[in-house]
Formats: structure tokens, sequence, C-alpha cells
């Protein structure tokens, strides 16, 4: 698929494989039975290694061979080659909303009876939409694999070889699962930020570009400081626009602090103080897919999955009660993109958090002052690399937990221990 190499690196369940391209591997799988392989799943993909999880992408064909060595021959009814691909909630039965199957043999060149060996191809193009039983008739995109150390639910897509043995005999079945990720794409930027990213030069401000940034209203930030004062910070955060952004690309902020305490703009306007985190969040349940739905503590979890780091900006003189800080946030390569679908829907937000500095505590009740939801998706505009802006020899700070510091438990996805599924 033209483009393909643009795409990022996908996590599967075992294995983290870099970045699609040409190169295709074969996935041996086997069957055992008192120790010896007789039944074989020969199955071609993206990922370099052979070793791994099987990989494809959204449109990709499914193709290889089914082979069978038995010690001698045996009476079979049949054998088969499925894909599937199915969501599942701790607690709860699979809901299978994709399933292709092939019969291998018998077929018109071989009669049923008695078999010993075979090879057989197979071949399947992935559909890039499908209209699951919970959907109500719509065709959504075909989700992501997911699959996370104590996530509340996954999505997990199959190839099945099975071989029927005959009355009174239980069916045979050769199961591997593999990684698949669609393909959704960035919006456009401004014609402005196009320019910055291909000239390596400075994003232009909201002022000079208002089509290539999103500014938020204000939020007043109250406080005391040194426990002797109270203060009052107006703080206005601009988000590049459009807020669609793809896995591996920054997203660029502008943070505004406006306040007639200059101590208190210098305490609040040090980097380090400002908490803003990506957020992702997973709602699962019938009202997954809604917008503005009423979330259940036991069906949506929320997760941080990257935090925005500041510089100061020349904008703003220190003396005219106002200080201008740059950040950006990176958006990890692995990552899920967002998406919509049922009974499982993964979202993003950004979210500024009160600030956490010595010398200021804040007194708002507010556990965040802005959440924004953004689109992650797994590729950029064709043409477009959207690059970091943070100055040359910069040092990221470290993460802080966003779990903790809006009172979750450090791992938020252990909530869900103390549930059981979804209605």
């Amino acid at each position: 698929m033209a483009g393909d190499e643009e795409l990022p690196a996908y996590t599967s369940r075992d294995a983290a494989a870099p970045p699609p391209s040409t190169t295709r591997s074969e996935h041996k799988l086997s069957l055992e039975t008192n120790g010896r392989a007789w039944l074989f799943i020969y199955v071609s993909s993206r990922s370099p290694n052979p070793a791994s999880s099987p990989y494809f992408l959204e449109g990709d064909t499914v193709s290889g061979r089914v082979e069978i060595d038995l010690v001698k021959a045996e009476g079979l009814k049949g054998i088969s080659i499925a894909i599937q691909g199915g969501a599942t909630a701790v607690g709860q039965e699979e809901k299978v909303f994709l399933e292709l199957k092939q019969g291998l043999w018998p077929n018109e060149k071989e009669k049923g009876g008695k078999l010993a060996k075979g090879s057989w191809p197979f071949s399947f193009t992935l559909p890039t939409k499908v209209s699951p039983p919970d959907a109500k008739g719509m065709e959504l995109q075909l989700p992501p694999s997911f699959s996370e150390r104590a996530s509340p639910a996954y999505i997990d897509y199959k190839i099945i070889a099975t071989v029927q043995r005959g009355t009174f005999k239980a069916n045979q079945t050769l199961v591997t699962s593999f990684a698949y990720l669609p393909i959704t794409q960035s919006d456009r930027p401004s014609a402005l930020r196009q320019v910055a990213y291909q000239e390596g030069s400075d994003l232009v401000g909201p002022d000079g570009d208002p089509e290539g940034w999103k500014v938020l209203p204000p939020v007043q930030m109250k406080g005391k400081l040194f426990d002797v004062r109270d203060v009052v910070v107006e703080c206005t955060l601009a988000i590049a626009t459009p807020l669609t952004y793809s896995l591996g690309a920054p997203i660029p902020l502008l943070l505004t602090l406006k306040s007639e305490d200059p101590q208190a703009l210098d305490t609040l306007a040090n980097p380090q103080a400002i908490k803003m985190h990506l957020v992702r969040s997973i709602a699962l349940g019938t009202d997954a897919m809604e917008e503005r739905a009423e979330r259940r503590s036991n069906t949506f979890f929320t997760m941080g999955v990257g935090q925005a780091y500041f510089w100061p900006s020349l904008e703003g003189a220190p003396q005219s009660g106002t200080r201008v800080l740059r950040g950006e946030v990176e958006v990890k390569k692995s990552l899920r993109p967002s998406f919509l679908f049922p009974r499982f829907s993964v979202r993003y937000t950004l979210e500024l958090l009160p600030f956490d500095v010595a010398g200021y505590v804040d007194t708002n009740s507010k556990k965040s002052f802005i959440s924004e939801p953004v689109k992650i998706t797994t590729k950029q505009v064709p043409g477009i690399v959207p690059k970091s802006h943070a100055p040359p020899g910069y040092a990221k700070p470290a993460e802080n937990d966003y779990n903790s510091a809006v009172g979750y438990l450090e791992n938020g996805n252990q909530r869900f221990y103390h549930h059981h599924g979804f209605s």
C-alpha cells in the first residue's frame, strides 16, 4: 500500500514491530499430539521477525497455507481455515464482529476420505469495515488489536485452522493471534504551520495564524502563595489545530498566564509547575460510542499516556503582567489510535491539572481545569512531517503519574478488578 512506510511502530501482544515496510516474514505455527507436530499454519505478514506475532494493516491480504502430516492416513470430515475478530470484557463472553471462513478439504479436486498428508493455500482480504451486531446497521472501521496488562477489555484477531475428525471424535484447532492496525489520517494543518514544518522555522502563534490554533476560554487559577496571600492567575491555553495528531507526532501548545501579582506569575510560569497530560479513556458497555453518556466507574477507565513539557517564550514581556510558554505533548508511537466501536471505544483528551510548585497551594476544588478532546490517528498527511520545536538541547522533564495526580490508583486500569464485566 502506498505510503505504508509512514506508519508508526505497533506493539503486539508479545513483541514490538518496527515501522511497516515491504519486507515480509513467514510465520510457522504448529499443533502437536504426543510430542509430534502434525498440523501447521504458514502465514506471511508485515512483521520483520518470524518469531513474533503476524502483523497486518487495513486492507491487507492474509495469505498462507495449511498443512497436515499424520503418522498414517485417517478418516477426516474436513479441514478449514478462518479469520476471527472479537472483543472481550473481563468476565464476559467474547463478542465476535468479524468472521471469514474457507473450506480447504475436501474440495473439487480432492474428495473426502482418508488422508495422511496435504497442503492447501488460503487467502483472505481483510475488510475495511464491518457491521457488528450491536452497531444498529452501521458500518464501522475495524478497530485495532488491543491487549494490555490489566486491561478491562481486549480486541483480538485470530487465524484458526480446524480439522474435523468425524463422529465421536473431537475437532482439533490450531489458533494464532495477529496484530491489526487500521489506517486513519490526520487532517491537514494550517498553511503557516505547514511552512514551519517544511522550513524548520518557528510556529506562528494564534495572533498571526488564527486558523492554526484553537484558543480555549481562559480559566482562573486560585491559590495561596507562600501561605501568606491569596492569588489569582488567569490561564489561557491554545492548541494547534486541527485537533487530530498522528502517532509519533508532537502536539504544539501555547500557554498564556496573566496576573496583577508578579510574584505569582514568576512562581507559576515555571515550566516544571505545569501539569498537563494526554489522557486515554476506555469506555465499555452499551453506551461506549456515545459522546456525552454519563460514565460509570466500572465501565470507564482513564490513564495518562503522555505529559506536556514547556519552555519560556519570547512573547509576553515580564513587566506586562503576562507570561507566555510554548509547549508540546509527544504522541507515543506505541499508543492505539482513537476508535469508536460498540461496547469498546478509545478516546483521548488533553487535561490541564492544578499547578504544582513549591510555595503555591491550589485552592480550587477541580481535578482538571481544562479537558479538550483530541483524535489520535495512525498516519500523517502525505508530505507533512511534524517536528518538535523545543529549544536545542532542551531536556524533557521526567513525567509525573497522572493517575496519582487525580487521586486514582497508580495503575488506573486496576480499578476494574473490583468489577465484573459490563452490561
